[in-house]
């Protein structure tokens, strides 16, 4: 087994939004805003490389939207999805799988493209990976997380024919990763739990996007239900802590990865590393 972070690029987001009820006075020290109030945020994916299946979790937001859409968030860097994916030695048409561990566009957006007035999967020789609880919660959205699922990022991949479902958090289709189901941020998120010889690496996406996510109280205004967010923090820190899992951060602009430990505050950042942990 062989990982690979793949980085497709930074975007701006509030950093109030970000942080939710955590005052600026506290968060600005961890992710230090622009005048506008926006802080800087990674799209990063991660790429397993296992026997003869090439699994992508995640896309980053992609490039089909129109230039207003981007302009609410300020995409910069020169990292690209096919770009990272070429530097890793593969090119689009080697992934077998995709796990969407949400349908929110920037975690999505770069699983489908234009073709010509339409669209279609990015990845032609790949099974992309969702939940039906979480499927049909993107596609009869709320009017709060409705700006969130693009309808041109999610039914492309149903009428594809490519899509399959994780139904289960213990019946994987992988034989090296298993999965949790979390549903504070959104309905029946998937967290990958990838099965390595050195040890467990969480994919984390939304539940911590960034390592300065790890306090209990540090919950995002996006979150649909924050309570329960905070019971999956929990939940999941302990986990980790216990089993010694190595956490891997979507979101954190500088850290790709981190460990955790107890300290009289709860459990905290032990380690962060740039990269995947050695």
């Amino acid at each position: 087994m062989k990982l690979h972070v793949i980085d497709t690029g930074f975007f701006k987001l509030d950093g109030g939004a970000m942080f939710g009820v955590v005052p600026k006075s506290m968060w600005q020290k961890l992710n230090p805003p622009d005048s506008n109030n926006m802080c800087t945020w990674a799209l990063r994916c991660l790429l397993v490389e296992d026997g003869n299946r090439l699994i992508l979790i995640d896309t980053g937001i992609g490039d089909k939207q129109d230039e207003k859409f981007f302009s609410h968030y300020y995409l910069h860097g020169d990292a690209s999805l096919e770009g990272s994916l070429k530097k890793a030695g593969f090119g689009l048409d080697d992934v077998t799988d995709v796990i969407l561990t949400h349908l929110h566009f920037d975690h999505c957006g770069g699983a489908i493209k234009r073709k010509g007035e339409g669209f279609e999967p990015v990845f032609k020789n790949a099974t992309y990976w969702s939940n039906p609880i979480h499927w049909d919660w993107a596609v009869k959205p709320n009017a709060r997380e409705k700006a969130s699922f693009l309808k041109e990022n999610i039914f492309p991949i149903q009428e594809s024919g490519q899509l399959k479902w994780i139904t289960n958090e213990s019946q994987s289709p992988f034989e090296n990763m298993s999965f949790l189901f979390v549903d504070g941020h959104t309905m029946h998120q998937i967290l990958p739990l990838i099965h390595t010889p050195e040890g467990k690496i969480l994919y984390c996406a939304d539940l911590f996007p960034s390592a300065a996510h790890l306090p209990i109280p540090y919950v995002m205004a996006y979150d649909m239900q924050p309570l329960i967010t905070l019971k999956e923090k929990e939940m999941v820190l302990n986990k980790a802590l216990e089993g010694n899992w190595t956490l891997f951060f979507e979101h954190d602009p500088v850290n790709a990865t981190g460990t955790v430990i107890q300290t009289e505050k709860g459990i905290r950042i032990q380690e962060t590393f740039p990269g995947l942990r050695h």
